[in-house]
């Protein structure tokens, strides 16, 4: 019970990080200055209207001196990481597949911030998942197990670089975003060839109702993809052994 509320904390501490480095960096921003503020007054934030979750509802949504509304997003991205670091522990214990599936959960979090505001997901978070999966891969498995893993990641790119072209010439406009592409590799190295090919089809499948409803209420041709492909990924892993068995039937 301790380390699930441990993780439960460091992922609500996680969660706020995450959605700094998610709003600032797209807008080339520093993560360091100015301190985090009240983005309708400028008001710089005390220590005690910093603590994740708690801060939130004792302020009850307001800034302390301005009274607007805060984002609700704060608190969401919170209690999302919160739990997504807890259950990893509940369903692996301390193994390779708790550290990746804290990864995964990281990556989704933050592609959720980045792609549904500004439609991109970074570089940043994607090169150190890609080197923490490597140290990983290299401790349990050894370092020929963890070249292979690439190799399944750069085929998992190429991959996904050749639906995007496929895509572009169909429809005559990108079809899919550089960070989807670049992503792939994490997919690849993680997955590898037969589940990775699976959490494609499967984010095609998350991704088809945000794109019909968005079309219909919002006219928007442009779906960010990247939220629905690290979903995807996250789901598939947690319940890999409910995939395997679809895998068997065909």
């Amino acid at each position: 019970m301790f380390y699930i509320v441990f993780l439960f904390i460091l992922g609500a501490v996680m969660g706020s990080f995450f959605y700094v480095v998610g709003t600032r960096l797209p807008n080339n921003e520093s993560l360091i200055k100015p301190r985090s503020h009240c983005v309708h007054c400028n008001h710089e934030l005390a220590w005690y209207e910093l603590i994740p979750i708690f801060s939130f509802i004792g302020l009850r949504g307001k800034c302390r001196h301005c009274q607007q509304k805060l984002s609700i997003e704060y608190l969401i991205y919170e209690l999302l990481t919160g739990y997504l670091f807890a259950i990893s522990y509940v369903k692996f214990g301390i193994s390779y597949e708790f550290f990746v599936s804290l990864i995964l959960a990281s990556l989704v979090i933050l592609i959720l911030i980045t792609d549904f505001k500004f439609m991109i997901i970074l570089d940043s978070p994607l090169v150190v998942s890609a080197i923490c999966l490597f140290g990983l891969r290299c401790y349990y498995y050894g370092f020929m197990n963890a070249l292979i893993n690439v190799g399944y990641g750069c085929a998992g790119l190429l991959f996904m670089l050749f639906i995007g072209h496929i895509g572009t010439l169909l429809f005559e406009r990108e079809a899919l975003g550089g960070g989807d592409i670049k992503f792939s590799f994490i997919i690849g190295m993680i997955f590898g060839y037969k589940y990775g090919l699976m959490v494609l089809i499967f984010s095609t499948f998350l991704a088809l109702p945000y794109a019909v409803g968005s079309m219909l209420l919002k006219k928007e041709s442009e779906v960010p993809f990247g939220p629905f492909l690290a979903s995807s990924a996250f789901i598939i892993y947690f319940f890999l052994e409910k995939f395997q068995y679809i895998l068997l039937i065909f």
